[in-house]
């Protein structure tokens, strides 16, 4: 097959008199460029349509899926289903992409180690988060971080517990901080805070006193309740599986922050971590009463990397600044 150079193709990477500027966020800029059919397979595998991954990486999609098909040419294999409305990996895909995944994970880290010899106080952090930590917790130390490498910036996505180990297991993310996350070979624990759930309450309620409380008493009052994406919505139902009860609750959401505003305006309680009550605790706003329900007062904050990998250097330094917040708890 004849070989046609990058120009013809669409190259990701524009010449540098050509490159306009980088906004706040986008893309850190790796010291060793990747080959561009690595950067085509992950858009194309991440957007799951060629139209997208062209969108996005700034090319004609007739040039990535020309590129595409060359590949898996080269492959033997088809790399991509072609579905009605974009693509879907097939299982050759899987493992290829889970190895340009890795390739560019190695690639960032070089990048990142050799700004490290020279000096240079920048990188970005990419993190995958839980709401209870998004109002608070995480900004927090984000932002002392920040006081001292000002040149580091980050990507924080806050999402479902049940996507964010998808995140880090295939490299999206360089760290997740969760509650309880499952067990998982590809999953390794930096560290880890007890988190007891608390009902949230505003102050003036009636059980604002309360030195803790049980599920049951709650009951009294209207509920607001997580969905079934939210970490702690797993605990509760357990602990009322447990004591055999039942709430019908008189608002449910898959926003904490929704939640917590329902408790505040009216006389019902939500159900939270510590760490996602401690910023309207400290206000003045709310009250945290720990739940004594077993499966409520054991549960977790944990910082988790992919097993077997070795962070960038912004990462793992910030990794560590979290690891201190938690002891902090």
């Amino acid at each position: 097959m004849a070989k046609r150079n990058d120009r013809a193709r669409g190259a990701v990477y524009p010449v540098r008199k050509s490159a306009s500027p980088r906004a706040p966020g986008a893309a850190h800029k790796l010291l060793v460029r990747p080959p561009r059919i690595l950067l085509y397979m992950d858009a194309v595998a991440r957007h799951g349509s060629i139209r997208k991954a062209a969108e996005a990486l700034h090319i004609a999609s007739s040039a990535l899926n020309r590129r595409i098909l060359d590949l898996e040419d080269e492959v033997g294999m088809p790399l991509f289903e072609r579905l009605p409305r974009g693509v879907r990996l097939s299982a050759a895909g899987e493992l290829f992409v889970g190895y340009v995944r890795r390739n560019l994970a190695e690639l960032e880290l070089l990048g990142s180690q050799i700004e490290h010899l020279q000096g240079l106080v920048r990188g970005r952090v990419r993190i995958a988060a839980t709401e209870s930590v998004a109002g608070d917790f995480l900004p927090s130390a984000i932002v002392r971080f920040q006081g001292r490498h000002p040149g580091v910036y980050f990507n924080v996505s806050i999402g479902a517990p049940g996507t964010l180990l998808d995140s880090l297991i295939d490299d999206s993310v360089d760290l997740v901080l969760t509650h309880n996350p499952p067990e998982h070979r590809d999953v390794a624990v930096i560290a880890a805070a007890s988190q007891p759930l608390c009902a949230l309450v505003a102050r003036g309620h009636p059980l604002a006193g309360r030195e803790s409380l049980t599920l049951r008493e709650c009951q009294e009052y209207p509920i607001a309740l997580a969905d079934a994406t939210l970490a702690g919505r797993a605990l509760i139902d357990r602990a009322l599986g447990k004591a055999s009860l039942r709430i019908e609750p008189a608002f449910v959401s898959n926003s904490v922050e929704a939640m917590k505003a329902f408790a505040r305006m009216s006389r019902a309680v939500c159900f939270q971590f510590k760490v996602g009550g401690m910023r309207d605790v400290a206000l003045g706003e709310m009250v945290a009463i720990p739940l004594a329900d077993a499966q409520s007062r054991n549960a977790q904050l944990v910082l988790a990397m992919r097993a077997g990998r070795v962070l960038p250097i912004a990462a793992a330094t910030f990794a560590e600044e979290v690891k201190a917040a938690l002891d902090r708890l």
